[in-house]
């Protein structure tokens, strides 16, 4: 069987620039109006198979399928599911692909939606594979930013916490690499550095400057987009090492002190300790909109591999 015309989104390159632009705009108009799309998705099922943990990327799927009217099936758990009794990816998208017009899955092993993708007659999105990709993550980030900032294009971005296994981080700093981002500050311990094969990546393929440094004073005057991540306790291989680590990059009210008055700080969220509650009254702080702008622009994503609604007439 041919599945070569069926579009998926396991990665951000699978989309190209404008593909990308016009799902953000899409879910700027989505977030504006949402009325205008409420039945768009009458009659379609979305599948979401989350063999890993999630809450707002699950849930900000199922709120997405819904407000466009579509309906939902699946699990969130693989134990409930035939994966339990050892069955192979390929062979539950095969079947899942009768069952649903459309595939939402994450899964704990880098790869997995890809090779879901190569069986699947549905469209598939990759909720995050790993420490690997969270492309529609990025998309909530890139709507985000346009919702702010008014445009994707020449901004100062840090990237602060884990750079190493946040799977986040390595989607937006691809993205952002693309859409013309003036400069990237890496804030990490060294043990969570940026891995050197994607900064050598983005150094050959961008002309954009990297600055890496230790601690967030240094360099927060510069800043036009601060992305806080967690240090993430699942990708430590021993107990020891993440608590050594897990309190060094919190951020509080006295080191946004001389931050530009138009900086906003981000957060795939969940947030443990990283952000301290007092930055939450903060004006730059936009995390919790960020998780709401999460919803739309997944209802865009939908409708665009979907081919229903606006998107497609125009």
């Amino acid at each position: 069987m041919n599945h070569s015309s069926i579009r998926h989104l396991i990665e951000p390159e699978d989309f190209t620039k404008e593909e990308i632009l016009k799902v953000v705009k899409l879910g700027e108009d989505m977030y504006n109006d949402p009325s205008k799309y409420s039945d768009i998705c009458n009659g379609k099922i979305l599948a979401s198979l989350f063999y890993e943990p999630s809450t707002r990327t699950k849930f900000s799927f199922d709120s997405a399928m819904l407000r466009l009217g579509g309906n939902l099936i699946g699990f969130a758990d693989a134990n409930t599911s035939s994966a339990k009794k050892g069955e192979s990816i390929a062979d539950t998208i095969r079947v899942m692909g009768y069952y649903a017009d459309i595939i939402v899955m994450r899964h704990p092993k880098e790869g997995a939606p890809k090779l879901a993708s190569m069986y699947s007659e549905v469209p598939v999105i990759n909720a995050g594979d790993g420490g690997h990709q969270h492309p529609t993550q990025t998309l909530t980030d890139l709507l985000t930013i346009k919702v702010y900032k008014g445009q994707l294009e020449n901004h100062t971005i840090a990237f602060c916490g884990d750079l190493k296994y946040g799977r986040t981080v390595h989607s937006l700093i691809r993205t952002m690499a693309r859409f013309n981002a003036k400069k990237f500050i890496l804030i990490s311990p060294e043990e969570l550095q940026l891995p050197s094969s994607l900064k050598r990546q983005l150094l050959d393929q961008y002309d954009i400057e990297i600055e890496e440094v230790r601690y967030l004073e240094e360099v927060v005057e510069q800043i036009d987009i601060l992305y806080m991540t967690r240090i993430q306790k699942e990708r430590f291989f021993n107990e020891e090492d993440y608590l050594k680590l897990k309190n060094s990059y919190i951020l509080t009210n006295d080191k946004l002190e001389n931050a530009k008055d138009d900086m906003i700080i981000m957060h795939p969220l969940p947030r443990v300790n990283e952000i301290s509650y007092e930055v939450d009254d903060n004006k730059r702080a936009v995390y919790f909109e960020q998780s709401k702008l999460g919803v739309y622009v997944r209802m865009a994503l939908i409708s665009k591999l979907l081919e229903v609604g606006p998107y497609v007439r125009g």
